[in-house]
């Protein structure tokens, strides 16, 4: 599997722009811890779709890879780049894999809420 089965991206939704430069870990639920499985920075799209560590997926059988994830998207510094006071300093969003397909994380964020769905 070349590309990584999990991607991301934010999008202020109060500038209808992307959120650029926010620092992001990628984490696997291992019995009842977190295990970081990566980092990366959000790209000038807001995105990222590959993760620095790859090692995590690569030549794995896909099955291998359902389990429970999080996200956490850390947004203290972005929102001090965007002057704009903001309630929640970070978020997090958990989520199963169960099947094969790609899975897309969005995260559509505002000074003081956030939402998020599994995307295509």
């Amino acid at each position: 599997m070349n590309k990584s089965p999990i991607t991301t991206h934010i999008l202020n939704t109060s500038l209808g722009k992307p959120a650029a430069n926010v620092q992001t870990q990628l984490f696997v639920l291992n019995g009842k811890e977190w295990q970081l499985l990566s980092s990366a920075v959000t790209n000038d799209d807001g995105r990222i779709n590959h993760w620095e560590s790859n090692t995590w997926y690569k030549n794995k059988d896909p099955q291998q890879l359902f389990a429970t994830y999080k996200i956490v998207f850390e947004l203290d510094d972005y929102w001090l780049q965007q002057n704009t006071p903001a309630f929640y300093p970070s978020a997090e969003i958990c989520f199963r894999i169960q099947d094969s397909k790609h899975h897309h994380i969005p995260l559509l964020l505002a000074a003081y809420g956030y939402s998020t769905y599994r995307g295509s």
